[in-house]
């Protein structure tokens, strides 16, 4: 049986001082008792904090990815390819943090009808997935390329000439209108095209652990996992591309001109230009900036999650960790051939138990769509959260310098504190303005409320977030809600646990998800950004709240990982096994309970962290 001591989430009262804090975000975000219906749906419903996607309080801003995937993930599992258990994901906001829920199809007959639609449907995509792929990136890339060519232009004093003499008809003003309307077009587009695979690959991956976890009672997930684990995909070429320049530096014998971290890398560049091999290095560096250096430091879920491309001292530093370990005669590429044997090993294993022909045949049939699918599962994020994300960030900061110039901000980064529709609101101030010669009213009322809400954002940050509310069921069924999300009814007896010590300095165990095989034991170093992993020291153990691909260099440093969200399919279980580093996942708050310098053992085949006080 599930707790039931999760709060109503209509009785979560605003932290003292964010009173009105509902007017940063979109109206129909919040929990609400204005109609009996909604309010006991919100009451018998299941809702939990999205930390997977959102470690910290959304910016008003942010939230644009988060409506982005509301609509995109719904409309495929409901309206498109039909899925049969589930119709969409929910979701609410309470103090910045967003809470989601997965919505079931309760009547056995409408999960019938359902099923040859899906069947027709998603065995399409499946049947056509090559093709279809293909296609998908060819749309992927058009639209960076769209945005990458988004030119967002000043207002000038007087237009120029050409638009009398060519007969243009248009201002700037209107113009700076439709490139940001064209921005965020193509960032809610981007979204659309995320989801036109990713259901599919998660619903063949869980329907593959549903056969093994019946046909096999007693197989471990991550066994499941391992089944298909040492498959390529680009999101680690980023990573492969800092191996091979550091090999390259090797070769070359440019180690002391690289240097350490002490070395700006505009210096490094400029010294590197005095020798011929040095030439040589600087022209591999530029071909792999573009697009791998497209790679955030964070999720890419935020707009402070800046690309390699933004600090190129970010990627220099991790080759000087790759050269160290060359150098030190340490291998620093992944384990493939490894990973790979102990693939093929456990398919042949678990196959042999099976007592049919029939059986064998299935099990062929949703191992084979499941390798088949998995790469997508994956690459789809240096496409969206990563490469599109990097550029999108950084158009925005072109519109905010124009806003800043017209006294709309205090300073560029302030826009983030607006959400897509205000700042839409706040243009057309602008551009009336300035085509009628007068003053807007957006510099008299935004930098007032921006200030107000940078200081209702830094108490959401203050005061960490519920993990859940409302009405948990007997039993959590839903699959993606339990591979992704790692959110189980072991995890929610977990949360209780740790509720019940209260004191996280009383805590000396915690469980998880076993994320990636291996038991190790090490100082622990708790990282939230991407400047705390240049504190990571040799042996620590990492301990986040997420991880990125970009910290991938660091696993050369340390050896484990611990996290506070995620299941199995989680993108730090998958990199974990994928490195074959010890890893546990979803453990709700090992990076509050753990601090710096602790001594832990962490049991990646269990899911357990022991913690030695």
């Amino acid at each position: 049986m599930a707790d039931k001591s999760f709060p109503n989430p209509h009785e979560i009262e605003a932290i003292p001082g964010t009173e009105g804090w509902e007017r940063m975000y979109p109206y129909h975000y919040f929990f609400s008792t204005k109609d009996k219906e909604r309010e006991a749906y919100e009451n018998n419903t299941f809702w939990f904090n999205d930390a997977l996607h959102y470690p910290e309080p959304l910016y008003p801003f942010d939230i644009i990815w988060d409506e982005a995937w509301f609509l995109g993930l719904s409309q495929f599992n409901t309206r498109i390819f039909m899925i049969p258990p589930v119709y969409g994901v929910d979701h609410r906001i309470i103090n910045g943090n967003v809470y989601i829920s997965p919505v079931p199809i309760t009547d056995p007959e409408e999960v019938q009808k359902r099923i040859p639609l899906f069947m027709e449907r998603a065995g399409y995509y499946y049947e056509n997935w090559d093709r279809l792929h293909e296609q998908w990136e060819k749309k992927m890339t058009g639209i960076i390329s769209d945005i990458e060519n988004l030119e967002v232009k000043q207002l000038p004093a007087m237009e120029d000439i050409s638009v009398v003499k060519n007969g243009i008809g248009t201002s700037s003003g209107y113009e700076l209108l439709k490139t940001y309307d064209k921005l965020i077009d193509r960032g809610i587009r981007c979204w659309q095209y995320h989801f036109e695979f990713l259901n599919l690959g998660y619903a063949s991956y869980v329907t593959f652990v549903d056969f093994c976890t019946k046909a096999f009672p007693d197989i471990p997930l991550q066994k499941i996992t391992q089944m298909v684990a040492g498959i390529d995909v680009i999101l680690y070429k980023p990573d492969d591309e800092l191996r091979k320049l550091a090999k390259l530096a090797v070769e070359f014998d440019l180690g002391s001109h690289i240097g350490d971290d002490t070395k700006n890398v505009e210096d490094v560049i400029a010294a590197l230009q005095s020798s011929e091999n040095g030439k040589k290095w600087i022209t591999a560096w530029e071909k792999a900036k573009y697009p791998w250096f497209n790679i955030s430091t964070g999720t890419g879920w935020y707009h402070q999650d800046i690309s390699w491309n933004d600090n190129l001292n970010i990627p220099m530093s991790s080759i000087r960790i790759y050269i160290k370990k060359i150098i030190g005669g340490h291998n620093i590429d992944r384990p493939m051939d490894q990973i790979k044997e102990e693939r093929k090993r456990l398919v042949h294993e678990y196959r042999g138990f099976l007592k049919t022909d029939e059986d064998r045949q299935t099990f062929d049939q949703l191992h084979g769509t499941a390798e088949l699918v998995f790469p997508y599962v994956e690459n789809h994020m240096f496409y969206v959260e990563h490469w599109f994300h990097s550029v999108f960030w950084n158009k925005m900061r072109e519109i905010a310098a124009i806003m800043t110039d017209h006294k709309f901000l205090n300073e560029p980064e302030d826009i983030w504190m607006m959400s897509r529709s205000e700042i839409k609101e706040a243009l057309w101030d602008l551009v009336t303005a300035w085509a009628t010669g007068t003053k807007g009213y957006g510099p008299l009322h935004w930098p007032e409320e921006i200030a107000w809400r940078k200081g209702v954002y830094q108490k959401f940050k203050e005061h960490p977030p519920i993990p859940a509310v409302g009405t948990p069921p007997d039993v959590i069924a839903e699959p993606f809600t339990i591979v992704l999300w790692g959110v189980t009814n072991e995890s929610m007896t977990a949360w209780t646990k740790l509720r019940k010590i209260g004191d996280p300095d009383k805590v000396n165990e915690i469980e998880g998800f076993a994320g990636s095989p291996g038991v190790v034991e090490g100082i622990a170093r708790v990282c939230r950004s991407v400047e705390d992993i240049g504190q990571l020291k040799e042996n620590e153990i990492l301990v986040a709240p997420t991880t990125s691909p970009s910290w991938a260099p660091v696993f050369q440093k340390i050896k484990g990982v611990v996290t506070d969200v995620g299941g199995i399919m989680c993108h730090a279980a998958i990199v974990c096994r994928e490195y074959g580093m010890p890893a546990v996942v979803g453990t709700g708050q090992a990076t509050t309970i753990i601090k710096s310098g602790m001594k832990i053992k962490l049991n990646g085949d269990t899911g357990r962290i022991y913690i030695e006080r």
